[in-house]
């Protein structure tokens, strides 16, 4: 018996900077408002037999709000469909997005490496930038973040 395959999407997300600095609260990108641009995006660009068909294995991993990258899950068959709905996302919520993938794997280990590796260099990123101060709450969120890639299943 041969196994379902699947596609891993390693993304990250870029805010538009205007809007967040000036919002009164700040965006946070989750696993739900992520999952429900996507699956819209889908219905939009592929109609409901697209979407259909993409539900059967879609399902947003991770996501971690401070340096927003995520992993997104697709089947063999459909994870072209997903990838490109996903670049026609412009918004979640009210804030304007764009996507950039950055690794695209067969296999949730070889992900949760690419992923690992990216979300270390992009807090250390974040952390380097002279306007953000680094509390003791936003490094243990990270760690809890980069606990969860590694425990990540199928």
């Amino acid at each position: 018996m041969v196994g379902f395959k699947n596609r891993y999407l390693v993304m990250e997300v870029f805010l538009d900077p205007n809007k967040d600095l000036a919002a009164d609260e700040p965006i946070i990108i989750t696993q739900f408002n992520l999952s429900k641009a996507i699956k819209d995006s889908i219905l939009t660009n592929f109609g409901e037999c697209g979407l259909a068909s993409s539900l059967n294995s879609f399902q947003v991993k991770y996501v971690n709000p401070i340096t927003k990258l995520c992993i997104i899950r697709a089947s063999r068959e459909d994870h072209q469909n997903v990838w490109a709905a996903i670049t026609m996302v412009r918004s979640i919520g009210n804030c304007p997005v764009t996507f950039n993938l950055l690794d695209i794997s067969g296999s949730i280990n070889a992900c949760k490496k690419a992923a690992l590796k990216c979300d270390k260099l992009k807090f250390e990123q974040y952390k380097s930038m002279a306007q953000v101060r680094t509390t003791d709450d936003v490094i243990q969120h990270m760690q809890n973040c980069l606990e969860k890639i590694k425990i990540l299943e199928h």
